[in-house]
Order: C-alpha cells, then sequence, then structure tokens
C-alpha cells in the first residue's frame, strides 16, 4: 500500500469511528511499536514517529542498561516487508484494541456531565431485576428499584428517563436511569413548558409518589406570566403531555409563596383550608379545615397530607373545626375512630339562588340531582337534608315518637282521668314537638364510612390542578 493509500485509509476509518485523524494516528503508532518488539532480534524499547503528510514511519530504538536507561539510540526503521506475518497480527489486534478503547473513553465522556439530564431510549430486554434502554451508540441501566411499581415495559416501546449516573467499567461506560427520580417531572416540565426552560418561570419543590400522585411549587420571575398556567397550558395540553409520559401519574400544580402558613394551604390543594398556624421554630403546622373538607386534605391513606409536607419542609397536623371545638390538639385525628365528619355541606348558588350539595370531593350537584340519587321525594320549598338515609331515618323517628307520646298519654287518661286531662293537654305539644326536633337533628348526623380514618377519596380533580 503506497502512503496515498494509507493516509486515504486513514481517513475513512477515521470518519467511520467517528475519531480525530490524530487521535486515530496515535492509535497507529502504539499498534506499529507493538508490532516492532514481536520481531525476533527487536530492542528492548522504541519509538515510533509518522509524518502526517508524507505518512512516512521512523523507528528510534534504544537498549537497556542495568540501571533501566535507555542507551544506544539508533534508526531501526524497518521495510514493511519485513515485519512479518505475527507482526503484522499484533499490529491488528492492538489496532482494534485501542480502538475500542478509545470509543470507550469519548462515550464516557459524552455522558459522564449529563447527570441529571433527560434521555429517550428503546426497551430492549426486561426482566425481574433490571431493564435495557438503547440510547442508540450505548446502552443505559434501568434497575428494578428505579422502575415504577405498576408500568410494566415492552420490549420496542420508547420511553424516557433521568440519568442519576455513570459509571465507567472495562466493557465501556455503564449509565443508570430512573423513571422514579423527582427529577423526572422537572425535566419533563421544561420539556413542555419553554417558560421554565427559558427561566422565567421556576420549580421550586417538587413531592413525588411514583406511579400515584405529584406535587409541584412553581414561581414566576415576570409578573406578567402566571406560573400555574404556564405549567397547564391551554386546556391542560401541557401537563397533560407530562402526565401521559407518566403514564397516568396524577400531578398538582400549585404556587409557591415565600410565605409559610400560605405555602401550606396552597399545598393542600385540593382542599381548602380555614387557617394555617406555624409553630415558633417553622418545623410544624397547625391546619384547620371544614368538617366536610377533612378527608379531601388528607388524602387517600394520608396522601395528600405526605406530599404537602415533602413539598414544604415541615410537618403538617390537620384538625376540622369540630375537633378544634372539642378540644382534639393537633395530631389528634389519627388516635379518635368514633369521630364522625360531614360527607359535604349545602350552599346557594349565587347566580340562580338555588341550593347545591358540595361533597367533600369536590363533586357539586344541584337539589334535584341529589333527590335523584338518594331516592328522595322533595317538595319544591322543602331543603334537603345533610344526607339522604340520614333523613328517611329522621323521618322514621319523628313519626315513632309521635306514635309513643301519643299511646302513653292514652294510658296515663285510663288510670287517673284528672292526671290524664293534664297529660291529654301536653300531648299535642310534646307530639308535634318531636318530630320537628328529631328531623331537625337528622342531617347533623355524618356518615363515618367515608372520613372515619381521615383518607377519603381524592381522585376528583387531581390532574393538572392549578
Amino acid at each position: 500500500m503506497s502512503n496515498l493509500d494509507m493516509g486515504e485509509a486513514i481517513r475513512l476509518l477515521a470518519q467511520e469511528k467517528n475519531m480525530s485523524e490524530d487521535d486515530l494516528l496515535h492509535v497507529l503508532v502504539d499498534a506499529l511499536a507493538s508490532a516492532y518488539k514481536r520481531r525476533p532480534g527487536a530492542a528492548d524499547e522504541v519509538i515510533v514517529e509518522v509524518n502526517p503528510t508524507t505518512m512516512d514511519f521512523t523507528f528510534t530504538a534504544y537498549d537497556l542498561d542495568e540501571d533501566g536507561n535507555w542507551v544506544n539510540e539508533r534508526d531501526d526503521t524497518p521495510d514493511r516487508a519485513d515485519l512479518g506475518r505475527i507482526a503484522a497480527t499484533t499490529f491488528r489486534q492492538v489496532m482494534s484494541q485501542r480502538i475500542r478503547e478509545v470509543e470507550r473513553d469519548r462515550k464516557f465522556e459524552e455522558y459522564a456531565n449529563r447527570e441529571g439530564d433527560i434521555v429517550t431510549g428503546i426497551i430492549q430486554q426486561t426482566d425481574t431485576r433490571y431493564t435495557l434502554l438503547d440510547l442508540g451508540r450505548v446502552e443505559a441501566l434501568l434497575p428494578q428499584a428505579e422502575q415504577v411499581m405498576y408500568e410494566r415495559p415492552n420490549p420496542g416501546d420508547r420511553s424516557k428517563a433521568y440519568i442519576v449516573e455513570v459509571r465507567k467499567t472495562v466493557k465501556g461506560p455503564q449509565i443508570v436511569v430512573s423513571r422514579t427520580h423527582p427529577g423526572l417531572i422537572k425535566r419533563l416540565f421544561e420539556l413542555e413548558v419553554p417558560e421554565i426552560a427559558d427561566g422565567i418561570v421556576e420549580i421550586k419543590a417538587c413531592a413525588r409518589e411514583p406511579g400515584h400522585r405529584t406535587k409541584i411549587a412553581v414561581w414566576s420571575n415576570d409578573h406578567n406570566v402566571d406560573p400555574v398556567g404556564a405549567c397547564v397550558g391551554a386546556r391542560g395540553a401541557r401537563v397533560r403531555m407530562v402526565v401521559t409520559e407518566l403514564r397516568g401519574e396524577k400531578i398538582d400544580i400549585v404556587p409557591f409563596s415565600d410565605d409559610l402558613s400560605d405555602f401550606v394551604a396552597k399545598a393542600l390543594s385540593p382542599a381548602k383550608v380555614n387557617q394555617v398556624n406555624i409553630s415558633e421554630d417553622g418545623t410544624a403546622a397547625d391546619v384547620i379545615v371544614p368538617d366536610h373538607q377533612l378527608s379531601l386534605a388528607i388524602g387517600r391513606e394520608g396522601q395528600n397530607a405526605r406530599l404537602a409536607a415533602r413539598l414544604t419542609g415541615v410537618r403538617v397536623d390537620i384538625r376540622s373545626e369540630t375537633q378544634v371545638a372539642e378540644g382534639v390538639p393537633a395530631g389528634g385525628y389519627l388516635e379518635r375512630d368514633d369521630v364522625e365528619y360531614a360527607e359535604g355541606e349545602w350552599r346557594e348558588n349565587a347566580e340562580t339562588g338555588e341550593m347545591e350539595w358540595h361533597a367533600a370531593d369536590g363533586s357539586v350537584m344541584s337539589q334535584a340531582q341529589w333527590a335523584e340519587q338518594n331516592g328522595v321525594e322533595l317538595e319544591a320549598d322543602d331543603a334537603p337534608p345533610a344526607d339522604g338515609d340520614a333523613g328517611a331515618d329522621a323521618v322514621a323517628d319523628a313519626d315513632a315518637a309521635a306514635d309513643g307520646v301519643a299511646d302513653a298519654a292514652d294510658g296515663v287518661a285510663d288510670a287517673d282521668p284528672e292526671e290524664g286531662d293534664e297529660a291529654g293537654g301536653a300531648e299535642p305539644e310534646t307530639a308535634e314537638g318531636a318530630a320537628p326536633e328529631a328531623a331537625e337533628d337528622a342531617p347533623a348526623t355524618s356518615d363515618a364510612e367515608s372520613g372515619d380514618d381521615g383518607a377519603g377519596s381524592d381522585e376528583s380533580g387531581d390532574d393538572g390542578t392549578a
């Protein structure tokens, strides 16, 4: 092969391996030095130099004395035909090995500075221990501990993951990625929200329970930009893309506030908060909510309160207005199994003037819808009771009370006429007063089924809560 052909081969190989010609020439020099030492009668040490323009090689040989010093410098450049078969084989092996080492180093340098970044890969292999993602030139390792519990990766599907670590091994760089890291949420919003990528909107805090629910607190550096609206997008388009990538995980977006009490109240969204009292050391918050909002504020199995505590960095104790009136201390609801909480309340519609039922889960229904759902027939001027079953029981109790008072009065009249007259005179007043009293007390009776453990359903209106 002529020097011109060798130079062209070097350029083509550099392009194929995505390497620079200088790096490839260094690899070539090392391979020639290793091949030279395999020749019979070769010197102890050799330095190989190459002219990049003419592709002429020069071998400078040295001997080693008793002290290990290089002596007897001489030019020992062999003819290409004299290298022999063994030297040629050594050259090819060393050349291939050094090229692989250079490629591994370049891949490691490419991803070493990308920790905390997001990558997109194709799922290649999955088992009980880990899942492999093909990132193009390298593969990423998704351990079982970094996978969302309810996700089932299928080979061939595309998936985004968060780089948590890049390791350097003898087989090349090992990239460890995660689908559960809170940083994945921030990176996904950076992809979907230009205001976050430009630094106008910041994600101040993030609390996540992978596969279930996430809360993020956002802040705007421009008073003309609404941080929550920018993250939600038109008709929820932006946050919907993030939810789709997370396989339906709920996301609550709340505005960040420097006022800790205000921040805690917003972090408990979608529940409505009446009052927040911060401790003197700023490590605990005593939150007071309406009775019908207690289960929503706590969340299913305490999820809403737990995420709010992580988001704000303080301990959150939630009490209802009834518990405050009863003197239950902060956190006492966890030990009270006999407390019953309201499922909702009736409110008047400011526009139509009609009464509407506002349930604890956030749903709203009209009086007619409530009556149809509970199977209760209401007069036009009647105010519906707080609970359908409680209202029916109250009417039955009122009828029973009236019948019982009438029977008692008749019995007294038969025994003593004079006392009977007094009892008979009191009978209408007692009978008439019993039914309204029972009916009046009935709406205050709440069904403890949904609020006894403070873990009512909070699924309504959670996605992209603004």
